[in-house]
């Protein structure tokens, strides 16, 4: 069962998309990334995939580029305001299952969605501390993000019990203090926060 699932809209910022999977695949890798269009065989019932991975994944990546936030179906309607949306559906289903989510600003400029912009169901992803990739600083943004999901990751592990480890404690490790850098806009939760994150 992969670790990560990544949610996003397939028309939006698809080269970052991208660029986000084979770094997480290559730090993590594949087999522990789940991207439906990768990670789906063909004939599988890719409803059901998609709600049970959704549901049991330990982190999810919802993608935010530019035009996800107000991307809109052939009759003009918001897609996000239909109940049989795809990226509504997986991100209730990750967040009613207690599962970690993490927003993930695709760009230079993306902002977070403010609550109110967003369904009921879904409204927390608004209040959440986001990541972000930068088109300016790709490898670095890329590399921020693997440390951070590894370090979630980590983090989640169930501890181990005394006396069912393999050897003597190993001294703790050292961490690394990382602060996300917010831009102007937005809701009033984006304020710059520090993060301590394992070594991985």
């Amino acid at each position: 069962m992969p670790r990560v699932f990544l949610s996003f809209r397939k028309p939006d910022s698809r080269w970052l998309r991208d660029r986000v999977y084979r770094a997480l695949s290559d730090r993590l890798g594949a087999h522990e990334v789940f991207k439906s269009g990768r990670s789906i065989p063909p004939g599988a019932d890719f409803a059901e995939i998609l709600r049970r991975q959704a549901a049991e994944c330990e982190l999810m990546c919802v993608l935010i580029g530019p035009g996800w936030l107000d991307a809109r179906g052939e009759d003009g309607a918001r897609l996000l305001d239909r109940a049989h949306d795809w990226v509504r559906l997986e991100i209730a289903t990750a967040l009613r299952a207690g599962n970690r989510v993490v927003p993930v600003l695709l760009g230079d400029a993306t902002m977070l969605p403010d609550a109110s912009a967003l369904p009921a169901e879904i409204a927390e992803l608004g209040r959440l501390q986001f990541l972000r990739v930068p088109e300016t600083h790709l490898p670095e943004g890329l590399a921020h993000l693997g440390d951070a999901v590894t370090g979630l990751l980590a983090d989640a592990a169930p501890a181990v019990e005394p006396g069912h480890g393999t050897g003597p404690a190993a001294d703790p490790e050292p961490s690394v203090t990382m602060t996300a850098h917010v831009s102007g806009g937005g809701s009033a939760y984006q304020a710059a926060r520090d993060q301590t994150i394992r070594q991985a």
